[in-house]
């Protein structure tokens, strides 16, 4: 059999091929490709893929004269689908480049016009995937590795072939279904998919959505390819392809025509339709509200919890199966996506989807009109309140116009029940809640914070009118007392949304403050006190403290009955604790609320006497953030933390690379920029009111800072002339008074930095000439320690050689008597008594 294999001359076959003429030829022609048929029947050598490519385009050339040709073609076709034969292992990658090449070249061959060849080679493409080993193997040889088709058809491109072929067979149904099955096996690779988005594969496969087809298998094949597109491809690209009118009215009129099928899986691919319209809508340039495609999905949303007789859901019943139920689902996920549309916002408002969604804000467990389950009646509600966050800010007078604060503010009240209601806790939006009703409350609370951001002084009044505040209050002590039992991130976002939109509600208005003071302050106290640990834990606790601080700036700062309750409650020490851990995030906001509380004669009382850790005073705390924040927005300075350039003192390395650019008046510079960007305008305005004078706790370095600190203002004027005068420089000469005026100006400044320079250099001096005095001072109590120890040295040697040296004892002996008798007074005191200086019998000599 191998010699037979082997004697087969392809070269010989190639050439026969390539000659024409008489019928005898062609007769021979036809019979040496049926022998080539014959001995090839197990598979093809991978060593003659190329030749036999060859072979089959002779072939198709032959076919446009003689039919006879066709049947060989697609025998030879047919042999593709068998599995490659191979010699030694490396074969097949020394042979990859031809093989990639003749695989590619199928997709070429699909533009021979013969229904035959082109569904044969569909039907050799489907068997890449469906590989069966042939019966009997050659002596020698040995298949392929079964997915070595499929890499090499990635690699030669085929897929995109294919996809240009679509439009040869645009009026064969056949064909064309056989091809999209191809096509829809090819679409399982992520390479073929990128391949067939190159060929706008996205916008032909729609177009082919809602041909005739009794058989629906073209429907089905050309969704399951967008699927794949979509998910393995390049989405971005795919629904650019997919924006045209045309495109979304294809699927618009296949999801109309899949919405009246009865049979499971026309359920299943209607909702298959419906996750590729969601893809698709996500792009706003996406003509999903000029095709109508928009409003047959918003009126089937509110379908049935609002009775509305509409001609695009005649016909149309919920049967309550698992396919309609995730039908709802993405039916409520659209209408979240078309709410970002702001041409489909008059939509929105005209087809009840607001009474729709609000139908789920209520108390009951389970709805009257419907058979889900109370599982899937807690999954659906969650969702439409999720999805009411979104659409409430768009269509905000339908949202008035139905009450919906009215039936959030009663929903929480519910949400704070001790009724015995248990979350089930089982779909995405239910996380957090099982047992409980904490998924409720947090979508509840997550639509009146997306209205009340929108800053709608109607919404804001209509919600404090029934008694939000308090309300919102009692809400955020409820979840502040769960988080003691036990911390999660759900009942962080509860605590985060309550603050926000308490301070939405008061930040302009003196009476809801002082609302806010009566119960509020003390609800705020404990955020201050938070271990500052877990601001790095990752639960969101940093950003509860931001909320709580925005909450305090809008709450209570400008009512004195809240500012003053506040200081009382020792509020401006927890703040200034805050601001001692010098956390990046928090210090430019809490010197902001420091600076606004400074003007409350109480609160700089209070910035006074605070002491933090080894007795911090406040006034060093501030100099302290003032250098590291000179330091990290690179200001030169020396060693000492004096002034370098004189010019140009407090200027950042950032605007020192800035060139010099011609701004209107109604531009803020980047001198101006700076001051709402840094903290040195706060640090500066705290100062204002703490003062420059007589501040305990400060060293020499403080001093030296302190000196930048209370000339900042002066330095900032002299930086934005400097920036007037390169400005004007760079466009203008200006005129003489004018240089003069500006030279002035600049020396004015330049002047300043000298005397700070000079008054730091005094500082600086006054302290080395203390530490010198310190120095000397010391140095004098070490010498008379030092001599003090040589005295006592010499006293014990002496104590020592008496005890040891009788001689020594004598002559200690006289030398006392000695002195004891230079000791006397000469004059004789008349009948005085007698002392004797002696101890008698005295054995001891000590």
């Amino acid at each position: 059999q191998d010699t037979q294999w082997r004697s087969v001359d392809l070269n010989h076959v190639i050439t026969l091929l390539k000659e024409s003429g008489s019928k005898d030829l062609e007769k021979e022609q036809l019979k040496t490709l049926k022998k080539i048929v014959k001995h090839f029947e197990n598979g093809l050598p991978l060593k003659d893929v190329a030749q036999i490519t060859e072979i089959l385009d002779l072939c198709a050339e032959k076919m446009n004269e003689q039919e006879a040709f066709t049947e060989p073609l697609c025998e030879l076709i047919k042999l593709f689908g068998l599995p490659f034969q191979k010699k030694k292992s490396s074969d097949e990658v020394n042979y990859s480049v031809e093989v990639s090449q003749s695989i590619a070249h199928l997709g070429y061959l699909m533009r021979v016009p013969s229904s035959q060849v082109k569904i044969q080679i569909s039907k050799s493409i489907v068997s890449f995937y469906n590989m069966e080993l042939p019966g009997k193997l050659l002596p020698g040889y040995h298949p392929a590795n079964p997915n070595y088709k499929i890499q090499m058809a990635e690699v030669g491109g085929l897929a995109e072939g294919l996809v240009l072929s679509l439009a040869l067979v645009e009026n064969q149904l056949t064909e064309k279904l056989w091809l999209l099955k191809a096509l829809q096996y090819l679409s399982t690779s992520g390479v073929s998919c990128g391949q067939m988005v190159k060929a706008q594969a996205a916008s032909r496969v729609c177009l082919c959505l809602n041909g005739a087809d009794p058989s629906g298998q073209l429907l089905f094949r050309s969704s399951d390819i967008l699927w794949n597109l979509l998910e393995k491809a390049s989405k971005e690209e795919v629904v650019d392809q997919l924006r045209s009118l045309e495109c979304v009215h294809a699927l618009k009129e296949v999801f109309v025509d899949v919405m009246s099928g009865f049979r499971h899986c026309d359920h299943q691919l209607r909702n298959d339709l419906l996750v590729i319209a969601a893809l698709v809508a996500e792009n706003p340039a996406v003509p999903m509200v000029e095709s109508g495609f928009a409003k047959v999905l918003i009126v089937l949303a509110t379908c049935p919890e609002v009775k509305v007789l509409n001609p695009l859901i005649k016909g149309f019943k919920l049967t309550y199966s698992y396919e309609d139920f995730e039908m709802k689902k993405l039916l409520f996920n659209i209408i979240g996506i078309l709410s970002k549309n702001p041409s489909a916002a008059q939509l929105l408002s005209e087809n009840h989807v607001m009474p729709a969604l609000l139908y789920y804000v209520k108390q009951s467990e389970k709805p009257a009109f419907s058979d889900w389950s109370a599982a899937q009646y807690e999954e659906l509600q969650l969702q439409a309140i999720s999805v009411l966050a979104s659409v409430a800010p768009v269509v905000v007078d339908k949202y008035l116009s139905c009450q919906a604060n009215t039936l959030l503010l009663l929903f929480l009240e519910w949400c704070m029940g001790q009724d015995l209601f248990s979350g089930r806790g089982d779909s995405f939006h239910g996380r957090g809640g099982r047992g409980n009703k904490l998924a409720q409350m947090r979508y509840s609370l997550q639509v009146l914070r997306s209205v009340v951001a929108l800053y709608d002084d109607a919404v804001s009044i209509n919600l404090c009118d029934q008694g939000a505040i308090s309300q919102l209050l009692d809400i955020l002590k409820y979840a502040a007392d769960k988080s003691k039992e036990k911390e999660s991130t759900i009942l962080l976002e509860i605590q985060a949304d309550v603050l926000f939109i308490l301070s939405v509600l008061c930040e302009n208005d003196v009476h809801r403050k002082e609302l806010f003071s009566c119960e509020g302050i003390g609800r705020l106290i404990p955020f201050f006190k938070m271990d500052p640990r877990k601001l790095h834990s990752g639960l969101g606790h940093n950003c509860l403290l931001l909320s709580a601080l925005d909450c305090l700036w809008s709450c209570v700062i400008g009512c004195y009955i809240a500012e003053d309750s506040f200081i009382e409650k020792q509020g401006i020490f927890l703040l200034l604790d805050l601001l001692a851990l010098k956390e990046k995030s928090l210090c430019n906001i809490i010197l902001g609320i420091l600076a606004e509380f400074s003007d409350n004669p109480k609160a700089t009382f209070y910035m006074g006497i605070w002491r933090g850790r080894r007795a911090q005073t406040a006034a060093k705390l501030l100099i302290q953030l003032w250098r590291q924040e000179e330091l990290d927005l690179g200001v030169k300075r020396d060693q000492y933390g004096k002034i370098v350039d004189t010019k140009r003192p407090i200027t950042t390395s950032f605007q020192k690379q800035q060139k010099v650019i011609p701004l209107p008046a109604s531009c803020p510079s980047f001198a101006i920029m700076e001051i709402s960007e840094s903290i040195r305008a706060k640090v500066y305005s705290l100062f204002c009111k703490l003062g420059f004078e007589n501040l305990p706790g400060l060293s020499a370095e403080d001093f030296v800072t302190l000196a930048i600190i209370q000339r900042y203002i002066d330095f900032k004027i002299g930086e934005v002339w400097s920036e007037i005068s390169a400005e004007i420089k760079e466009e203008f000469r200006p005129i003489e008074s004018d240089v003069r005026a500006l030279k002035l100006i600049s020396d004015v400044s330049e002047n300043i930095g000298k005397t700070v320079v000079a008054l730091q250099t005094e500082v600086l001096e006054r302290r080395h000439h203390q530490e010198i005095q310190e120095e000397k001072i010391t140095y004098k109590e070490i010498r008379d320690t030092h001599i003090q120890r040589e005295l006592m040295k010499k006293s014990w040697e002496g104590f020592l050689t008496r005890t040891s040296n009788f001689e020594a004892l004598k002559k200690a002996k006289m030398l006392q008597e000695a002195l004891i008798e230079a000791s006397k007074t000469k004059a004789k005191i008349p009948y005085g008594p007698y002392h004797s200086t002696d101890i008698p019998k005295l054995h001891t000599t000590v």
